[in-house]
């Protein structure tokens, strides 16, 4: 959509044909609400003032590119948001041309930007990057990492920081308007810079005087830090005010350096339910326009919500326990325990890496850290679980929410990885729960065990129903239940996975529930060895590595040729968005495409 020659009045019209095109998707689809509401204003300048033909538009985390996605040829498509084989939530370049980079995860944007910049630079071409990042964001040591370069290479970029929690600099009244205005306009960065070289023409007092006239303005200004590492700084501006975005960004641009545009904006803005701080509404499941209310759903206890559970019952019982998780209270289940004990368990913001090395001295110290955190972001801090939990053997247990499929959020949330790139590493204990008993008796080890581990568990309800079993011992399986010729093994999830497929088949078939997979049940696997020759494998991860290759491994450690073993892990590629059902149904992981195969 080419909205170059669109007027003020006609700019906003359109911002807010967006907003209600995102609102009435959303409702339906679910998706992220407020963010992507509260940057539509923004993105809207953005596209008016740079060319998304040729500058890269590169969105962090890009949750908040809906309005982006509705400018760039989407609209009419727009209504499959987050469905299996629709668009996707996130940016996506084999969606869109107009999509510069896949992002899912945080905090990569500036650093996007800077290689992207260099690149342009190299190739000699007149393109701008824009980098869109959110204030929750800038708590990720990367972005730092970023800027410190940019400040040192002085490449044009401008990175559009939008503050929606006002947690990096609050508005000091009539002060702070006056200064936002003002530095957000061309004859103050005119005059800036026509002071800059009188400075350096003036005599040394003078020259000194002058400066530290400069340095004490910027200390009452909130973009000290910027201004520091070597960026200009505009802002704070208001970041629902198209009219002066367009003026800001059109200043940003002739610079021809690195500059941040300090834009404050309120999240969910347009639709006054979700209006402010409130994090119910950053991502949502279908709901009720009028009412907000999403549709009372009747089902199983999900994995979460029993892990948060079982956390604050160990931590009444046990003042040692601690936890950690990444601006995740909400999503880990660590809310509860949090505003119980804020004094033992911490909301780090989006910093993986020093989650989990914060973790290890309290373990040293006598403490039992547990680590909360999706599989997907656990990647993130791979090597501080490396170099600071694993190298020197300390008691974390390492709790992996989301393991598996998670549905809508698609390729870069998908928790498939944590078994084969965990697996490897020498100190480092896995096992997983399958059920809600098992899932307390998995955090009962997990709480007295003194070395690394980490478990896994799925978003939503276990797919096993509850049932009572045996405490868990180190690298100790249990047979669920005998059968004639065909033995199935199941890790996690896959336990109920294999019971479902169990169900459909005809002879009888021995289940196994794994618990372990590093270590694993050698004296056990080897026994059942020579009574069932087919193994089938139950896991929700990658094959590679995964639970199939420890088996794999084991067997031939041992020396034994005669069995068959059949892995139902994930193949080697990166697995869509959609509909969980949807998405397993394309994978042939469904129990009845699963009972047709084997037979």
């Amino acid at each position: 959509m080419d909205i170059k020659n669109y007027s003020i009045d006609e700019l906003n019209a359109l911002a807010a044909d967006i907003r209600e095109k995102i609102l009435d998707t959303v409702s339906k689809n679910g998706g992220h609400l407020s963010s992507t509401m509260g940057a539509t204003d923004l993105i809207v300048a953005m596209h008016k003032v740079f060319d998304v033909e040729k500058d890269p538009f590169i969105f962090d985390v890009s949750h908040q590119a809906y309005a982006h996605k509705l400018l760039t040829g989407r609209w009419e498509d727009f209504d499959s948001l987050r469905q299996f084989s629709g668009i996707s939530g996130y940016t996506k370049p084999s969606e869109s041309k107009y999509d510069y980079y896949v992002a899912g995860h945080s905090s990569t944007s500036i650093s996007l930007a800077v290689g992207a910049a260099k690149a342009i630079a190299l190739k000699g071409e007149n393109r701008v990057p824009v980098a869109f990042i959110g204030d929750g964001s800038m708590s990720a040591g990367m972005v730092y990492e970023a800027l410190n370069e940019l400040g040192d290479r002085k490449y044009p970029v401008v990175i559009i920081l939008n503050d929606n929690e006002m947690s990096i600099a609050k508005p000091i009244g009539a002060i702070s308007k006056l200064l936002s205005q003002t530095m957000a306009g061309s004859f103050y960065q005119k005059f800036k810079g026509k002071v800059e070289k009188v400075l350096d023409h003036l005599p040394d007092g003078a020259s000194y005087m002058a400066k530290r006239f400069e340095e004490s303005f910027k200390l009452i200004t909130p973009g000290i830090l910027f201004e520091e590492m070597g960026i200009e700084y505009i802002g704070p501006v208001d970041g629902h005010d198209i009219e002066a975005l367009i003026e800001t960004m059109e200043v940003a641009k002739a610079l021809g350096k690195p500059v941040i545009i300090h834009a404050q904006t309120t999240k969910g803005k347009g639709y006054e339910l979700a209006e402010g701080t409130k994090e119910h509404w950053h991502g949502v499941s279908a709901f009720d326009l009028k009412t907000g209310m999403a549709p009372k759903k009747n089902g199983a206890k999900a994995a979460t919500a029993i892990f948060s559970e079982t956390l604050v019952e160990m931590a009444d019982k046990d003042d040692k326990i601690v936890g950690v998780t990444a601006a995740m209270p909400s999503g880990t289940g660590m809310s509860a325990v949090i505003e119980k004990y804020p004094e033992r368990f911490w909301d780090v913001a989006i910093a993986e890496q020093h989650a989990v090395t914060s973790m290890g001295p309290l373990a040293k110290e006598g403490f039992k850290p547990f680590c909360t955190i999706y599989s997907t972001f656990l990647q993130r801090g791979y090597d501080q679980v490396i170099h600071d939990i694993a190298l020197m053997d300390l008691g974390v247990a390492f709790a992996m929410d989301r393991a598996g499929i998670v549905g809508e959020d698609g390729e870069t949330h998908q928790g498939a990885f944590d078994i084969s790139y965990l697996r490897a590493i020498p100190n480092m204990t896995l096992l997983a729960p399958y059920n809600e008993s098992t899932m307390k008796l998995c955090m009962a080890f997990a709480k007295e065990y003194t070395h690394p581990c980490a478990f896994r568990y799925p978003r939503g309800a276990f797919l096993a129903e509850d049932c009572e079993s045996p405490v868990y011992e180190l690298g100790k399986s249990v047979l669920l239940q005998e059968g004639d010729e065909i033995l199935f093994i199941g890790y996690g999830n896959g336990v109920g996975r294999a019971q479902k497929v169990a169900k459909l088949l005809d002879p009888k078939v021995a289940i196994l529930d794994l618990r372990f997979v590093k270590p694993l049940d050698v004296e056990m696997l080897v026994k059942l060895s020579k009574k069932y020759k087919k193994w089938f494998v139950f896991s929700d991860s990658a094959k590679k590595g995964g639970v199939g290759s420890a088996l794999l491994e084991c067997l031939s450690e041992n020396d034994i040729q005669d069995v068959a073993l059949t892995s139902f892990e994930y193949d080697d590629a990166f697995i869509t968005h959609g509909n969980t059902k949807l998405v397993e149904e394309s994978l042939g992981l469904l129990p009845e495409q699963l009972a047709k195969r084997i037979v």
